[in-house]
């Protein structure tokens, strides 16, 4: 058995150890046939809601019964929906659950006044909501911030914690915040410029998108296109000002962080930055494999989730 092999083996096992390379060659980028059975699956056995938080109107969906639960946190110019090839493979240990960030444009949110304390709120009120006394979570990049403020605010209604390429604090550049700052006031979607859409996100994602199938491709985009250009904006001022490094050494839910090495979006020193500061923290890179592995390499990314939260359950 070769290394890469036994070394994705140990890890879907649940033989965990604090730090572990997952080596993703390309025979374990997602392939269009996956793509389609998740989104059939998902399609046919998903239970969609909406939730009036008091902040917004929060689209849900519920996939599965009788696992344990965990709930998916998107990131910045994402969507729900984004998880549904991670989620298929781990059902039925689990109970995914995700649900859409505030936009500002379709649910009664007023995004420019939104705190991380109102979006940790809101994850809250979705686990009462569901009558979910505690919950596992997964954040993804922005949604990682997300994860960290309700761990910190909420401790008591998480059982485990995923980053998955997420981050403390990560500061835009001087071009980056003129451009987010000017965004505020841009109308429209994403999807309103389709060709400009897929320029940039292959110039500043292009590990990820060269790993996709064209129709999982045009799912990466589709999600993304989703997103009002001025909601997007102001969640990358809302990461300009974050800063949970104070906070992490007082999170004592265990946390898996996920890495990529080839992610163009979030420095290697961020990641770094979680392992160092969180008292109860395990670490799993992926190789070549960029921002985005919940669409380009949902095998391995399942394989550590369900790996983790087997370890963790062995040791109590």
């Amino acid at each position: 058995m070769g290394s890469w092999v036994s070394g994705l083996w140990s890890v879907v096992a649940g033989a965990l150890p604090s730090y572990a390379r997952v080596r993703t060659l390309w025979g374990m980028a997602v392939t269009s046939d996956e793509f389609q059975a998740a989104f059939a699956a998902y399609r046919a056995e998903a239970a969609h809601g909406v939730l009036d938080t008091g902040r917004y109107k929060m689209r849900y969906f519920a996939w599965g019964s009788g696992g344990r639960p965990v709930v998916f946190v998107h990131g910045m110019s994402d969507a729900a929906r984004a998880f549904i090839m991670v989620m298929r493979r781990l059902l039925p240990r689990i109970t995914g659950i995700a649900y859409e960030l505030p936009d500002g444009q379709t649910d009664g949110s007023h995004l420019a006044r939104y705190t991380h304390e109102a979006y940790a709120a809101d994850l809250v009120a979705l686990l009462d909501h569901l009558k979910l006394p505690k919950a596992a979570v997964v954040g993804s990049s922005f949604g990682s911030t997300v994860m960290l403020a309700a761990l910190a605010a909420y401790p008591e209604r998480f059982t485990h914690a995923v980053s998955q390429n997420g981050f403390a604090h990560r500061p835009l550049n001087r071009w980056q915040r003129q451009l987010a700052r000017s965004g505020r006031f841009w109308p429209g979607w994403f999807a309103d410029w389709p060709e400009i859409y897929r320029g940039v996100m292959w110039k500043v994602d292009r590990p990820t998108l060269s790993s996709l199938p064209r129709d999982v491709e045009q799912f990466y985009l589709s999600d993304g296109g989703r997103t009002p250009m001025r909601a997007s904006a102001l969640r990358s001022l809302a990461i300009d000002r974050t800063d949970f490094r104070s906070a992490l050494p007082g999170i004592r839910v265990p946390v898996l962080v996920l890495t990529s090495d080839r992610d163009t979006l979030v420095p290697p020193e961020c990641g770094a930055t979680l392992l160092r500061l969180l008292p109860d923290a395990r670490h799993v890179e992926f190789t070549n494999c960029g921002h985005h592995p919940q669409y380009s390499h949902p095998g391995p990314m399942a394989g550590a989730i369900a790996a983790f939260l087997q370890e963790r359950d062995s040791e109590k």
